[in-house]
Protein backbone atom coordinates (compact mmCIF):
# COMPACT_ATOMS: atom_id res chain seq x y z
CA UNK A 1 0.00 0.00 0.00
CA UNK A 2 0.96 3.52 -0.83
CA UNK A 3 2.65 5.70 2.45
CA UNK A 4 0.43 8.38 1.24
CA UNK A 5 -2.90 6.22 2.11
CA UNK A 6 -4.49 6.01 5.47
CA UNK A 7 -6.84 3.95 3.99
CA UNK A 8 -8.03 2.20 0.82
CA UNK A 9 -10.61 4.71 0.38
CA UNK A 10 -8.58 7.70 0.35
CA UNK A 11 -8.88 9.57 -2.75
CA UNK A 12 -10.62 6.95 -4.50
CA UNK A 13 -13.57 8.53 -6.69
CA UNK A 14 -16.73 7.03 -5.30
CA UNK A 15 -18.43 8.53 -8.19
CA UNK A 16 -16.75 6.20 -11.04
CA UNK A 17 -17.22 3.20 -8.71
CA UNK A 18 -20.75 3.59 -8.20
CA UNK A 19 -21.22 3.76 -12.25
CA UNK A 20 -19.24 0.81 -12.80
CA UNK A 21 -21.14 -1.19 -10.14
CA UNK A 22 -24.36 0.26 -12.01
CA UNK A 23 -23.55 -1.01 -15.28
CA UNK A 24 -22.68 -4.20 -13.94
CA UNK A 25 -25.75 -4.31 -12.46
CA UNK A 26 -27.66 -3.77 -15.41
CA UNK A 27 -25.89 -6.07 -17.74
CA UNK A 28 -26.76 -9.02 -14.97
CA UNK A 29 -30.02 -7.92 -15.45
CA UNK A 30 -30.27 -8.47 -18.79
CA UNK A 31 -27.82 -11.78 -18.87
CA UNK A 32 -31.24 -13.07 -16.31
CA UNK A 33 -33.76 -11.81 -18.45
CA UNK A 34 -32.63 -14.14 -21.72
CA UNK A 35 -31.17 -16.84 -19.76
CA UNK A 36 -33.27 -17.73 -16.98
CA UNK A 37 -35.54 -20.35 -17.40
CA UNK A 38 -38.91 -20.72 -15.57
CA UNK A 39 -38.67 -22.77 -12.34
CA UNK A 40 -35.09 -22.09 -11.24
CA UNK A 41 -34.84 -21.06 -8.36
CA UNK A 42 -33.72 -17.43 -8.31
CA UNK A 43 -31.59 -16.31 -5.71
CA UNK A 44 -29.39 -20.00 -5.37
CA UNK A 45 -29.12 -19.86 -9.01
CA UNK A 46 -26.77 -17.44 -9.16
CA UNK A 47 -24.29 -19.31 -7.21
CA UNK A 48 -24.31 -22.44 -9.48
CA UNK A 49 -22.05 -21.10 -11.79
CA UNK A 50 -24.35 -23.63 -14.41
CA UNK A 51 -25.83 -20.18 -15.65
CA UNK A 52 -24.67 -17.75 -18.05
CA UNK A 53 -25.84 -14.89 -15.57
CA UNK A 54 -24.28 -16.84 -12.67
CA UNK A 55 -20.93 -17.50 -14.19
CA UNK A 56 -20.98 -13.44 -15.30
CA UNK A 57 -22.06 -12.75 -11.66
CA UNK A 58 -19.10 -15.06 -10.25
CA UNK A 59 -16.98 -13.16 -13.51
CA UNK A 60 -17.83 -10.01 -11.43
CA UNK A 61 -16.83 -10.99 -7.87
CA UNK A 62 -13.52 -12.26 -9.35
CA UNK A 63 -13.20 -9.05 -11.11
CA UNK A 64 -13.97 -6.53 -8.19
CA UNK A 65 -11.77 -8.28 -5.88
CA UNK A 66 -8.87 -7.79 -8.24
CA UNK A 67 -10.06 -4.41 -8.95
CA UNK A 68 -9.15 -4.03 -4.61
CA UNK A 69 -6.00 -5.35 -5.19
CA UNK A 70 -5.36 -2.11 -7.66
CA UNK A 71 -6.73 0.03 -5.48
CA UNK A 72 -4.07 -1.45 -2.47
CA UNK A 73 -1.44 -0.79 -5.20
CA UNK A 74 1.00 1.41 -5.10
CA UNK A 75 0.64 4.02 -7.91
CA UNK A 76 3.84 3.98 -9.09
CA UNK A 77 4.02 0.41 -9.75
CA UNK A 78 1.73 0.83 -12.93
CA UNK A 79 4.04 3.16 -14.66
CA UNK A 80 7.39 1.27 -13.33
CA UNK A 81 6.09 -2.10 -14.87
CA UNK A 82 4.40 -0.39 -17.90
CA UNK A 83 6.75 -1.92 -20.55
CA UNK A 84 6.76 -5.56 -18.63
CA UNK A 85 2.82 -5.32 -19.07
CA UNK A 86 3.03 -4.69 -22.68
CA UNK A 87 5.36 -7.31 -22.82
CA UNK A 88 3.69 -9.99 -21.33
CA UNK A 89 0.49 -8.64 -23.25
CA UNK A 90 2.41 -9.74 -26.85
CA UNK A 91 3.59 -12.97 -25.71
CA UNK A 92 0.23 -13.47 -24.87
CA UNK A 93 -0.78 -13.03 -28.10
CA UNK A 94 2.03 -15.02 -29.59
CA UNK A 95 1.09 -17.67 -27.23
CA UNK A 96 -2.55 -18.08 -28.74
CA UNK A 97 -1.22 -19.46 -32.44
CA UNK A 98 -0.21 -22.84 -31.02
CA UNK A 99 -2.50 -23.15 -28.59
CA UNK A 100 -5.86 -21.57 -29.90
CA UNK A 101 -9.39 -23.01 -30.13
CA UNK A 102 -11.24 -22.13 -33.01
CA UNK A 103 -14.55 -20.26 -31.71
CA UNK A 104 -17.28 -19.08 -33.83
CA UNK A 105 -14.74 -18.41 -36.81
CA UNK A 106 -12.22 -16.71 -34.44
CA UNK A 107 -9.25 -18.65 -33.41
CA UNK A 108 -8.03 -15.61 -30.84
CA UNK A 109 -9.04 -17.75 -27.71
CA UNK A 110 -7.05 -19.92 -25.42
CA UNK A 111 -9.35 -22.58 -23.75
CA UNK A 112 -7.97 -23.37 -20.34
CA UNK A 113 -10.38 -26.58 -19.08
CA UNK A 114 -13.68 -24.89 -18.86
CA UNK A 115 -12.64 -21.27 -19.10
CA UNK A 116 -11.85 -19.15 -22.58
CA UNK A 117 -9.34 -16.60 -21.87
CA UNK A 118 -8.95 -14.04 -24.86
CA UNK A 119 -5.75 -12.14 -24.76
CA UNK A 120 -6.52 -9.28 -27.67
CA UNK A 121 -8.92 -8.77 -24.62
CA UNK A 122 -6.35 -8.18 -21.95
CA UNK A 123 -3.52 -7.02 -24.31
CA UNK A 124 -6.06 -3.75 -24.34
CA UNK A 125 -4.27 -2.98 -20.56
CA UNK A 126 -0.91 -3.86 -21.93
CA UNK A 127 -1.39 -1.08 -24.72
CA UNK A 128 -2.95 1.82 -22.70
CA UNK A 129 0.37 1.85 -19.92
CA UNK A 130 2.57 0.96 -22.65
CA UNK A 131 1.48 4.01 -24.58
CA UNK A 132 1.25 6.51 -21.60
CA UNK A 133 4.40 4.95 -20.42
CA UNK A 134 6.29 6.43 -23.65
CA UNK A 135 4.20 9.37 -24.13
CA UNK A 136 5.33 10.62 -20.37
CA UNK A 137 8.96 9.85 -21.10
CA UNK A 138 11.12 12.65 -19.59
CA UNK A 139 12.37 14.13 -23.14
CA UNK A 140 9.56 13.33 -25.13
CA UNK A 141 8.91 15.85 -27.88
CA UNK A 142 5.61 14.06 -29.48
CA UNK A 143 5.76 17.08 -32.33
CA UNK A 144 8.83 14.88 -33.68
CA UNK A 145 7.54 12.02 -36.37
CA UNK A 146 10.07 9.70 -35.30
CA UNK A 147 7.81 9.71 -31.68
CA UNK A 148 4.75 9.66 -33.61
CA UNK A 149 5.66 6.70 -35.22
CA UNK A 150 6.98 4.39 -32.14
CA UNK A 151 3.76 5.32 -30.64
CA UNK A 152 1.50 4.10 -33.54
CA UNK A 153 3.68 1.20 -33.81
CA UNK A 154 3.09 0.31 -29.58
CA UNK A 155 -0.76 0.59 -30.40
CA UNK A 156 -0.60 -1.13 -33.50
CA UNK A 157 1.37 -3.93 -33.42
CA UNK A 158 -1.35 -5.98 -31.08
CA UNK A 159 -3.94 -5.18 -33.82
CA UNK A 160 -1.57 -6.46 -36.58
CA UNK A 161 -1.36 -9.78 -34.57
CA UNK A 162 -5.08 -9.97 -33.48
CA UNK A 163 -6.13 -9.36 -37.31
CA UNK A 164 -4.01 -12.68 -38.00
CA UNK A 165 -5.75 -14.68 -35.48
CA UNK A 166 -8.77 -13.42 -37.51
CA UNK A 167 -10.61 -11.16 -34.69
CA UNK A 168 -10.83 -8.16 -37.67
CA UNK A 169 -13.10 -6.32 -35.01
CA UNK A 170 -11.47 -6.69 -31.96
CA UNK A 171 -8.21 -5.27 -33.52
CA UNK A 172 -10.07 -2.54 -34.70
CA UNK A 173 -10.32 -1.10 -30.98
CA UNK A 174 -6.49 -0.43 -31.02
CA UNK A 175 -6.79 2.63 -33.34
CA UNK A 176 -8.95 4.43 -30.67
CA UNK A 177 -5.95 4.82 -29.01
CA UNK A 178 -5.04 7.29 -32.13
CA UNK A 179 -7.00 9.37 -30.07
CA UNK A 180 -4.98 9.64 -27.04
CA UNK A 181 -2.28 11.04 -29.55
CA UNK A 182 -4.04 13.45 -30.70
CA UNK A 183 -4.73 14.62 -27.07
CA UNK A 184 -0.84 14.72 -26.89
CA UNK A 185 -0.04 16.91 -29.94
CA UNK A 186 -0.31 14.31 -33.14
CA UNK A 187 -1.62 16.91 -35.81
CA UNK A 188 -5.32 16.65 -37.37
CA UNK A 189 -4.28 16.11 -40.59
CA UNK A 190 -3.75 12.45 -39.59
CA UNK A 191 -7.43 12.02 -38.81
CA UNK A 192 -8.34 14.00 -41.53
CA UNK A 193 -6.38 11.05 -44.17
CA UNK A 194 -7.85 8.68 -41.89
CA UNK A 195 -10.90 9.50 -42.25
CA UNK A 196 -11.02 9.70 -45.78
CA UNK A 197 -9.86 6.32 -46.61
CA UNK A 198 -12.80 4.87 -44.57
CA UNK A 199 -14.56 7.71 -46.71
CA UNK A 200 -13.01 5.77 -50.07
CA UNK A 201 -13.54 2.50 -48.66
CA UNK A 202 -17.07 3.17 -48.52
CA UNK A 203 -16.83 4.85 -52.17
CA UNK A 204 -15.59 1.46 -53.28
CA UNK A 205 -19.16 -0.74 -51.65
CA UNK A 206 -21.09 1.96 -52.89
CA UNK A 207 -20.42 2.77 -56.31
CA UNK A 208 -19.60 0.87 -59.27
CA UNK A 209 -15.51 0.65 -59.34
CA UNK A 210 -15.32 1.48 -62.90
CA UNK A 211 -17.91 4.54 -62.35
CA UNK A 212 -15.85 5.75 -59.06
CA UNK A 213 -12.29 5.76 -60.76
CA UNK A 214 -14.05 8.07 -63.34
CA UNK A 215 -15.22 10.07 -60.70
CA UNK A 216 -11.90 10.70 -58.98
CA UNK A 217 -9.68 11.20 -62.75
CA UNK A 218 -12.68 13.97 -62.91
CA UNK A 219 -12.23 15.41 -59.19
CA UNK A 220 -8.19 14.92 -59.85
CA UNK A 221 -8.98 16.73 -63.52
CA UNK A 222 -10.90 19.80 -61.61
CA UNK A 223 -7.96 20.43 -59.09
CA UNK A 224 -6.01 21.02 -61.98
CA UNK A 225 -8.04 22.93 -63.76
CA UNK A 226 -8.90 25.08 -61.20
CA UNK A 227 -5.33 25.41 -59.89
CA UNK A 228 -4.01 25.99 -63.11
CA UNK A 229 -2.46 29.35 -62.66
CA UNK A 230 -0.51 28.16 -59.46
CA UNK A 231 0.78 24.99 -61.65
CA UNK A 232 2.48 27.06 -64.24
CA UNK A 233 4.54 29.08 -61.68
CA UNK A 234 5.36 25.91 -59.58
CA UNK A 235 5.29 22.94 -61.25
CA UNK A 236 6.16 20.76 -58.45
CA UNK A 237 2.38 21.11 -57.12
CA UNK A 238 1.55 19.00 -60.33
CA UNK A 239 3.24 15.98 -58.45
CA UNK A 240 1.35 15.64 -55.40
CA UNK A 241 -2.21 16.16 -57.13
CA UNK A 242 -0.86 13.27 -59.47
CA UNK A 243 0.53 11.43 -56.41
CA UNK A 244 -2.76 11.38 -54.77
CA UNK A 245 -4.78 10.39 -57.53
CA UNK A 246 -2.92 7.16 -58.21
CA UNK A 247 -3.28 6.33 -54.42
CA UNK A 248 -6.95 7.00 -54.27
CA UNK A 249 -7.11 4.72 -57.14
CA UNK A 250 -5.21 2.19 -55.92
CA UNK A 251 -6.83 1.85 -53.14
CA UNK A 252 -9.99 1.58 -54.41
CA UNK A 253 -9.15 -1.21 -57.34
CA UNK A 254 -6.41 -3.38 -55.53
CA UNK A 255 -6.45 -2.47 -51.44
CA UNK A 256 -10.43 -2.53 -51.02
CA UNK A 257 -10.96 -5.90 -52.98
CA UNK A 258 -7.36 -7.39 -51.27
CA UNK A 259 -8.83 -6.39 -47.98
CA UNK A 260 -11.98 -7.91 -48.59
CA UNK A 261 -10.79 -11.20 -50.41
CA UNK A 262 -8.02 -12.29 -48.25
CA UNK A 263 -7.92 -10.26 -45.10
CA UNK A 264 -11.95 -10.04 -43.53
CA UNK A 265 -14.00 -13.06 -42.66
CA UNK A 266 -16.69 -13.96 -45.66
CA UNK A 267 -19.18 -13.04 -42.63
CA UNK A 268 -17.66 -9.65 -41.94
CA UNK A 269 -17.90 -8.84 -45.69
CA UNK A 270 -21.21 -10.24 -45.76
CA UNK A 271 -22.25 -8.08 -43.27
CA UNK A 272 -20.92 -4.93 -44.52
CA UNK A 273 -21.79 -5.28 -47.47
CA UNK A 274 -25.45 -5.89 -46.28
CA UNK A 275 -25.44 -2.46 -44.14
CA UNK A 276 -25.19 -0.53 -47.56
CA UNK A 277 -27.82 -2.60 -49.05
CA UNK A 278 -25.07 -4.21 -51.71
CA UNK A 279 -24.70 -7.87 -52.50
CA UNK A 280 -21.13 -9.17 -51.78
CA UNK A 281 -19.33 -10.07 -55.00
CA UNK A 282 -16.92 -11.80 -52.92
CA UNK A 283 -19.28 -14.45 -51.59
CA UNK A 284 -20.20 -17.65 -53.64
CA UNK A 285 -23.56 -18.09 -51.89
CA UNK A 286 -26.39 -19.78 -53.82
CA UNK A 287 -28.80 -17.34 -56.45
CA UNK A 288 -32.21 -17.25 -55.98
CA UNK A 289 -34.99 -15.18 -57.74
CA UNK A 290 -36.58 -12.10 -56.57
CA UNK A 291 -40.15 -11.15 -56.67
CA UNK A 292 -39.00 -10.07 -60.73
CA UNK A 293 -37.54 -13.02 -61.56
CA UNK A 294 -33.80 -11.48 -61.84
CA UNK A 295 -31.20 -13.74 -60.08
CA UNK A 296 -29.96 -12.18 -56.68
CA UNK A 297 -27.64 -13.95 -54.26
CA UNK A 298 -29.35 -15.64 -50.92
CA UNK A 299 -27.79 -13.20 -48.35
CA UNK A 300 -28.87 -13.35 -44.45
CA UNK A 301 -25.93 -11.91 -43.32
CA UNK A 302 -28.27 -9.13 -41.82
CA UNK A 303 -30.16 -11.67 -40.11
CA UNK A 304 -28.77 -10.49 -36.48
CA UNK A 305 -29.14 -7.01 -36.86
CA UNK A 306 -32.90 -7.19 -38.57
CA UNK A 307 -34.04 -9.12 -35.73
CA UNK A 308 -32.39 -6.98 -33.47
CA UNK A 309 -33.86 -3.64 -34.54
CA UNK A 310 -37.48 -5.89 -34.16
CA UNK A 311 -36.63 -6.74 -30.92
CA UNK A 312 -35.94 -2.90 -30.18
CA UNK A 313 -38.49 -1.92 -31.89
CA UNK A 314 -41.58 -4.20 -30.09
CA UNK A 315 -39.84 -2.70 -26.47
CA UNK A 316 -41.69 1.06 -27.37
CA UNK A 317 -41.77 3.29 -24.58
CA UNK A 318 -41.59 1.84 -21.57
CA UNK A 319 -40.56 -2.25 -22.94
CA UNK A 320 -42.57 -5.19 -22.27
CA UNK A 321 -40.92 -5.65 -18.95
CA UNK A 322 -37.97 -8.53 -16.96
CA UNK A 323 -38.33 -11.76 -18.42
CA UNK A 324 -41.82 -11.12 -20.96
CA UNK A 325 -39.52 -10.37 -24.45
CA UNK A 326 -40.27 -12.74 -27.10
CA UNK A 327 -37.22 -11.78 -29.72
CA UNK A 328 -34.89 -12.54 -27.05
CA UNK A 329 -36.49 -14.71 -24.46
CA UNK A 330 -36.82 -17.30 -27.80
CA UNK A 331 -33.37 -16.71 -28.89
CA UNK A 332 -34.34 -14.95 -32.14
CA UNK A 333 -31.75 -12.64 -31.64
CA UNK A 334 -28.67 -14.54 -32.03
CA UNK A 335 -25.73 -13.82 -29.29
CA UNK A 336 -28.37 -11.82 -27.35
CA UNK A 337 -26.17 -12.03 -24.48
CA UNK A 338 -23.06 -10.79 -25.71
CA UNK A 339 -22.81 -8.38 -29.02
CA UNK A 340 -26.09 -7.91 -29.26
CA UNK A 341 -27.41 -7.71 -25.10
CA UNK A 342 -28.41 -3.84 -26.35
CA UNK A 343 -31.22 -5.31 -28.16
CA UNK A 344 -32.66 -7.18 -24.97
CA UNK A 345 -32.19 -4.30 -22.74
CA UNK A 346 -34.29 -2.17 -25.48
CA UNK A 347 -37.28 -5.01 -25.65
CA UNK A 348 -37.07 -5.36 -21.87
CA UNK A 349 -36.74 -2.04 -20.65
CA UNK A 350 -38.21 0.17 -24.17
CA UNK A 351 -36.92 3.21 -25.23
CA UNK A 352 -36.63 4.96 -21.62
CA UNK A 353 -34.23 2.10 -20.82
CA UNK A 354 -31.65 1.97 -23.39
CA UNK A 355 -31.73 6.38 -22.75
CA UNK A 356 -30.90 5.06 -19.14
CA UNK A 357 -28.16 2.96 -20.10
CA UNK A 358 -26.59 5.39 -22.46
CA UNK A 359 -26.87 8.60 -20.20
CA UNK A 360 -25.10 6.17 -17.58
CA UNK A 361 -22.12 5.39 -20.26
CA UNK A 362 -22.12 9.58 -21.21
CA UNK A 363 -21.88 9.97 -17.24
CA UNK A 364 -19.19 7.59 -17.22
CA UNK A 365 -17.17 8.79 -20.61
CA UNK A 366 -17.49 12.58 -18.88
CA UNK A 367 -16.07 11.16 -15.61
CA UNK A 368 -12.95 9.60 -16.69
CA UNK A 369 -12.39 13.10 -18.76
CA UNK A 370 -12.80 14.98 -15.98
CA UNK A 371 -10.14 12.65 -14.29
CA UNK A 372 -7.58 13.02 -16.88
CA UNK A 373 -7.89 16.74 -17.09
CA UNK A 374 -7.25 17.39 -13.40
CA UNK A 375 -3.61 15.19 -13.37
CA UNK A 376 -0.39 16.37 -13.30
CA UNK A 377 1.53 13.24 -13.93
CA UNK A 378 1.15 12.77 -18.25
CA UNK A 379 1.08 9.22 -17.58
CA UNK A 380 -1.88 9.33 -15.56
CA UNK A 381 -3.45 11.80 -18.40
CA UNK A 382 -2.93 9.57 -21.07
CA UNK A 383 -3.74 6.69 -19.69
CA UNK A 384 -7.10 8.12 -18.28
CA UNK A 385 -7.65 9.44 -22.03
CA UNK A 386 -7.18 5.64 -23.30
CA UNK A 387 -9.04 4.11 -21.24
CA UNK A 388 -12.12 6.61 -21.94
CA UNK A 389 -11.13 6.28 -26.02
CA UNK A 390 -11.20 2.40 -25.36
CA UNK A 391 -14.79 2.81 -23.81
CA UNK A 392 -16.18 5.33 -25.95
CA UNK A 393 -15.76 2.87 -29.23
CA UNK A 394 -16.52 0.01 -27.83
CA UNK A 395 -19.97 1.38 -26.89
CA UNK A 396 -20.59 3.51 -29.83
CA UNK A 397 -19.91 0.49 -32.23
CA UNK A 398 -21.54 -2.01 -30.60
CA UNK A 399 -24.94 0.35 -29.95
CA UNK A 400 -24.22 1.45 -33.94
CA UNK A 401 -24.29 -2.39 -35.07
CA UNK A 402 -27.01 -3.20 -32.76
CA UNK A 403 -29.29 -1.09 -34.55
CA UNK A 404 -28.23 -1.17 -38.04
CA UNK A 405 -25.67 1.80 -38.71
CA UNK A 406 -22.59 -0.14 -38.37
CA UNK A 407 -21.01 -3.40 -39.43
CA UNK A 408 -21.13 -6.22 -37.08
CA UNK A 409 -17.97 -6.69 -36.15
CA UNK A 410 -18.53 -8.57 -32.68
CA UNK A 411 -17.68 -6.51 -30.01
CA UNK A 412 -18.90 -6.38 -26.46
CA UNK A 413 -20.75 -3.73 -24.98
CA UNK A 414 -18.46 -2.54 -21.90
CA UNK A 415 -19.50 -4.07 -18.74
CA UNK A 416 -22.79 -5.35 -19.53
CA UNK A 417 -22.08 -7.98 -22.24
CA UNK A 418 -21.68 -11.62 -21.26
CA UNK A 419 -17.96 -12.78 -21.14
CA UNK A 420 -15.30 -13.01 -18.05
CA UNK A 421 -12.07 -11.65 -20.11
CA UNK A 422 -14.24 -8.30 -21.27
CA UNK A 423 -15.19 -7.84 -18.20
CA UNK A 424 -12.14 -8.40 -16.35
CA UNK A 425 -10.35 -6.35 -18.63
CA UNK A 426 -12.85 -3.49 -18.54
CA UNK A 427 -12.67 -3.66 -14.93
CA UNK A 428 -8.23 -3.62 -14.48
CA UNK A 429 -8.61 -0.75 -16.99
CA UNK A 430 -11.08 1.18 -15.17
CA UNK A 431 -9.45 0.65 -11.76
CA UNK A 432 -6.04 1.18 -12.51
CA UNK A 433 -7.20 4.58 -13.31
CA UNK A 434 -9.33 4.79 -9.87
CA UNK A 435 -6.12 3.90 -8.31
CA UNK A 436 -3.96 6.21 -10.56
CA UNK A 437 -6.22 9.60 -10.19
CA UNK A 438 -6.33 8.87 -5.83
CA UNK A 439 -2.50 10.03 -6.58
CA UNK A 440 -3.47 12.54 -8.64
CA UNK A 441 -0.98 14.87 -6.98
CA UNK A 442 2.07 13.05 -7.55
CA UNK A 443 3.97 13.30 -10.75
CA UNK A 444 4.63 9.48 -12.22
CA UNK A 445 7.14 8.69 -14.60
Amino acid sequence: MSKSKGSISKGVDVITIWLYILLVGIGLTAIFAVTYKEGDPIISSFFTFKTDYSKQFVFFIVSFIIGIFILVTDSKFFPATANLWYAVGIFLLLLVFPFHSNVKGTESIIRLGGIQFQPAEFCKVCVCLALAKYISLPDMDFSKKRSQLIAAAIALTPALITIAQKETGLALVYFSFFLVMYREGLPPTILIIAFSIAALVIASIVIEPNTLAISLTVIAGLVILLNRRQIRKHKGLLVPIIALWFVCVGIQRFAVPFLFANVLQKHQVERIYSLFGKDNPYSEGPMIANAAGAPKKDNTADYNVRQSKIAIGSGGLLGKGLLQGTQTRYDFVPEQRTDFIFCTIGEGFGFVGTTVLLLVYLLLLFRIIILAERQRSVFSRCYAYGVAAVLFFHIAINVAMTVGLAPVIGIPLPFVSYGGTALLTFTILLFILIRLDADRQMVLR
